[in-house]
């Protein structure tokens, strides 16, 4: 909505704990740009080489790295400061420092790194006011600048030649319909970066979108927090930035949608609604239950199964990345799916046995009296305001709709948000079979099938990379663990690559958050590297990608 003022044959992989190979088409593919000033590879080996571990839940989320002093800043969510690796040797990172933000009384949500300078988003206490960002000095450390932000700075970037960093001010409210309920603003925050004086702000904010609530709705993006409006419901979660430096796009994780965003005038020029995935189509399945180890019963078993099921899936990504070639821009997705049940006041999840009490319609759903079962749908989560506040539900309230939230997948979209390409099933089926971890666990747990009712996998973070002429996107997996990898050098034609877990049970690298690449030019040993930050584990894991060409 503008503002007017399938799937390919598998390769060969190698899921093996620690190591993971990959061997790419001999032939390239013409991106429709000058030639690549590397040779394009071969085949790949991607290995664990060195990691840190934090020591507590939540001490590895979002990493950044300086070139210069070989330093990887790691947001430590366990103590809300952050941890200073130094990476001199991938193979052995070893703390020298951290940041503490406690004068400024709160916690770090995010950093970003330019050119020596490190950014930092710092969440207030209470979250709904004002957050901040400050500006360090990546070799002393010491504090350069801070400025004020909106609520629940939750994401910085800069754009590629530093004059930018952009933030994403989720805005969640605390509650809803309470007597202390503060529903904030979201917005992007727009700062000029100034290294000898203060840096200026500027807020391109969904004010002017209040007014065109129904019209929103009507396109398909989810407003439906009680009595919020426009620009209180909006929600900003992550933001990739355009090579040119001129226009970002914002997911807009709970609704469902993606903002774009006019850099040098502060502006959202356009939010378009992502719409849903059809999980009845062949490729497109999934895993709806935890007892799915019978037949048409409320007390089945764990078990596999994963098949088409009429169940729409909303998209609701959380991470976001972009790639260029041929002209043309690229929007990739992490298809996580959140929902609204975390503070007082509003839930919208619920079981698809306990929101359709009265059954599914018969008329819509083919075998309408089995499908309620908890072996086939009946344990799958779901949300209660499909479609901005409507049930979903007939006048006899039966349910004429089931949407799920995530789509268990990765998207490409282009830059007016029409998608080329889902990965479908492909996510729970390369990792059912894996030898180390069973299948759709949790990352605190090792139960099989434990979240198959609830987003599966959950792909959180992604990012793209190009060697030579190949594009490669790598994705991370919140829950089960591990980073997918897969070429999407041609958007329309997606092939899988190879996927890599370092997890075993219920240890290991679990729940990773932040997925961080450091090209081979700016690497400490030579080789381009790939750093996770492990959430549930604490563990920062660093992997080199070892080509051959």
């Amino acid at each position: 909505m503008k503002d007017s003022s399938r799937r390919p044959p598998r390769a060969l992989f190698d899921c093996l704990r620690g190591i993971a190979v990959l061997l790419l088409p001999v032939f390239l593919l013409s991106c429709g740009e000058a030639g690549p000033e590397t040779p394009t590879p071969v085949s790949l080996t991607m290995e664990k080489i060195g990691g840190f571990d934090g020591a507590a839940v939540g001490a590895a989320e979002i990493t950044a790295y300086d070139a210069a002093s070989k330093r990887l800043f790691v947001v430590n969510g366990a103590n809300g400061s952050v941890d200073v690796l130094d990476l001199s040797n991938p193979a052995a990172p070893a703390k020298v420092g951290s940041i503490s933000v406690t004068e400024m009384g709160g916690s770090v949500n995010s950093v970003a790194v330019h050119d020596g300078l490190v950014a930092l988003a710092i969440e207030a206490s209470p979250k709904t006011s004002p957050g901040k960002v400050a500006f360090y000095n990546a070799a002393t450390l010491q504090l350069r600048h801070s400025v004020t932000v909106g609520a629940l700075p939750d994401m910085v970037v800069f754009t590629p030649d530093g004059s930018h960093l952009l933030v994403a001010n989720e805005g969640e409210p605390n509650s809803y319909g309470q007597a202390d309920s503060v529903d904030p603003e979201g917005s992007v925050s727009i700062i000029r970066v100034n290294r000898e004086g203060t840096p200026e702000v500027m807020t391109a904010d969904f004010k002017a979108w209040n007014s065109r609530v129904d019209e929103l709705r009507a396109a398909g993006v989810r407003i439906y927090g009680p009595n919020a409006t426009v620009a209180q419901d909006l929600e900003p979660e992550y933001i990739t930035v355009s090579a040119d430096g001129r226009t970002a796009w914002v997911t807009l994780q709970e609704n469902n949608a993606i903002a774009t965003v006019d850099i040098l005038n502060a502006r959202i020029t356009d939010i378009r609604a992502l719409g849903f995935k059809d999980h009845s189509l062949p490729g497109m399945g999934l895993d709806a239950s935890d007892e799915d180890g019978g037949t048409n019963t409320n007390s089945g078993t764990p078990a596999v199964r994963i098949a088409t099921q009429p169940v729409r899936g909303l998209y609701l990504p959380d991470g976001i990345a972009s790639f260029s070639h041929s002209g043309q821009t690229w929007l990739i997705t992490a298809n996580e799916g959140d929902a609204r049940a975390d503070w007082p006041g509003f839930n919208e999840e619920s079981r698809v046995r306990t929101h359709c009490d009265k059954g599914l319609d018969p008329t819509v759903f083919s075998n309408a009296a089995n499908q309620i079962f908890d072996s086939n749908l009946g344990r799958l989560r779901i949300t209660t305001t499909p479609n901005g506040g409507s049930s979903g539900k007939n006048a006899a309230g039966q349910c004429t709709e089931l949407y799920a939230f995530g789509a268990r997948s990765f998207s490409i979209w282009s830059t007016d948000i029409k998608r080329v390409h889902d990965s479908g099933d492909d996510l729970e089926q390369r990792t059912k079979a894996l030898p180390n971890v069973k299948f759709n666990a949790s990352n605190d747990n090792d139960t099989l099938d434990s979240r198959s009712p609830n987003k599966g996998p959950e792909p959180e973070g992604v990012v793209v990379a190009r060697f030579g002429n190949r594009f490669l996107a790598f994705v991370g997996l919140e829950r089960v663990g591990g980073v997918m990898v897969y070429d999407v050098s041609n958007p329309a034609a997606v092939s899988f690559v190879t996927y890599l877990n370092t997890r075993t049970g219920a240890t290991g690298d679990r729940g990773p958050e932040g997925l961080l690449l450091i090209p081979a030019a700016q690497s400490p040993n030579g080789k381009p590297l790939l750093v996770v930050g492990n959430e549930t584990s604490g563990t920062t894991a660093i992997f080199q990608l070892n080509f051959s060409y």
